[in-house]
Order: structure tokens, then sequence, then C-alpha cells
């Protein structure tokens, strides 16, 4: 990955929705079964609502029933940091973007096949560019 980019949470507010602000820049998360690509089903690469870097293909996603856009692999490694996450009394594994450090959900070993993985990821933190 190129280098990373590196913003004021002042410039992030002026250029992220204030939900995109809350989930991207404050590790928050939009409540199950209300963003805009959790039912999506176009063809096509989801990236970084932040800075436009490829994260998901459409090809990986995966009904997983829990109200967030799941998928079961990223583009590439290099474009998601994992790290872990302590918060709300659990040991869980966040996943970020790896060009601008953006929340961008959890990653779960409860996915399909071939991985076993789940990124559960918030669509707040996605914009999806169609193919």
């Amino acid at each position: 990955m190129s280098q990373k980019i590196q913003k004021s949470e002042a410039e992030w507010q002026k250029i992220l929705t204030p939900e995109q602000f809350y989930i991207l820049r404050k590790q928050g998360t939009e409540r199950p079964f209300t963003g805009k690509y959790h039912d999506h089903h176009e063809k096509g690469i989801y990236v970084c609502a932040a800075c436009k870097t490829p994260l998901f293909d459409s090809a990986t996603k995966f009904e997983s029933g829990t109200g967030w856009p799941s998928y079961y692999q990223p583009v590439s490694a290099a474009h998601v940091e994992e790290l872990s996450d302590t918060s709300h009394g659990m040991v869980r594994t966040e996943v970020r973007c790896g060009k601008c450090g953006g929340h961008l959900g959890h990653v779960f070993d409860d996915g399909p096949k071939p991985t076993g993985l789940r990124y559960c990821i918030n669509s707040a933190s996605l914009d999806f560019q169609k193919k």
C-alpha cells in the first residue's frame, strides 16, 4: 500500500458526512439493517468512503443475516488493517482501511468457504463503484 493519508480531525469532518465521520473516525457503528449496502446486489467494488481505496469485491459479498454488508475476503490484504479491539468487554478484530486508517467494522471467523471469515462492515464507511 502506498503512503498513508494523514488528515486532521477537522479536515476529515469537512469531507465526510456526520455519520461517516462518526463511524470512520470515531469507531462508531450503524444500526443493523439500516445501511445502504446491507441488501445491495450490484456487481462492482466497494471502496473506502474516506479515501476511495478498493476494499471488497461484490463477488465476495454474502448474506450473513447480521444486518451489515458481509464479505469473506478483502480485495487485497494490504488494503485493510486488522487490530485487536477489547472494547465492550470482549475481544474482537477491528478492520480499518489500510490507506487512511478509517474504521470499517470487524472480522469474525464464522464466514463461508473458502476463507471462513466474515468481514462485517458498516455501509457508511463504504462507497460503491459499479462494474
